[in-house]
């Protein structure tokens, strides 16, 4: 099973890269047309917008809170978005989308069910770890998108829900993986990655690292699906 560290070494999360994908995608909608300094300026909205979400809440951070916390006038602020609500949904999409990526790019790298939902557990929990300022926002401030973007963030969930039971399934099929129910398995293995980046602190009391957590998982999805289910 690869390392945070290995993971961190194949893996390109930084700031830069996800600001160019962002100004990328929405190129229409941002006033400023110079690369370098849309990415620098990004860059510090979307740090300034998830320190101060996560501190406060999304719906409690006034454009001028946002303003001093990334050093930009509220004018500057307003080139590169109309409103909170459009910031928000730019955040959300992005994450999204660099989560799927990466999540398929990896699964792609190996064979087999086994191989392929350890992969899918361990780059999900490391993508959290690389993430959890935006894992958290994103979890904590679905609910306060519009009903469409609610939507899509729900069906981004069971996406990755599917992800496993598709793997799960797959295993099944080819008598690796005993008859449990894929998708209230894979309702579980979510549930235990939720809780690394939601409640990163409790694991942080215990000294417990991301490697360990991940081995516990991957440990714990293995036991459950090679095992008969109880008899009724």
């Amino acid at each position: 099973m690869m390392t945070y560290e290995e993971f961190k070494g194949m893996v390109h999360l930084s700031r830069r890269e996800i600001c160019k994908e962002i100004f990328t995608e929405n190129r229409d909608l941002i006033k400023v047309k110079k690369p370098d300094r849309v990415v620098k300026n990004l860059a510090r909205i979307f740090e300034a917008t998830l320190a101060l979400s996560n501190k406060k809440g999304f719906h409690a951070m006034s454009l001028r809170d946002l303003s001093a916390g990334a050093g930009l006038s509220m004018g500057a602020l307003y080139s590169y978005f109309a409103s909170k609500e459009e910031l928000l949904r730019m955040i959300q999409d992005q994450g999204r989308r660099v989560t799927t990526r990466i999540l398929q790019e990896q699964i792609g790298t190996v064979a087999g069910p086994r191989e392929k939902l350890q992969t899918a557990i361990v780059v999900h929990l490391y993508l959290s770890d690389a993430m959890q300022p935006w894992f958290y926002f994103s979890y904590m401030e679905a609910k306060n998108l519009p009903k469409k973007a609610q939507r899509e963030a729900i069906l981004s969930e069971l996406a990755t829900e599917q992800m496993f039971a598709d793997i799960i399934r797959e295993g099944q099929n080819q008598n690796i993986f005993g008859p449990r129910d894929p998708d209230m398995t894979s309702a579980l293995i979510k549930a235990m990655l939720q809780d690394w980046y939601l409640k990163k602190w409790k694991y942080q009391a215990r000294q417990v690292t991301v490697d360990a957590y991940a081995r516990v998982v991957v440990d714990w999805a293995f036991a459950y699906l090679n095992r008969e289910p109880v008899a009724e």
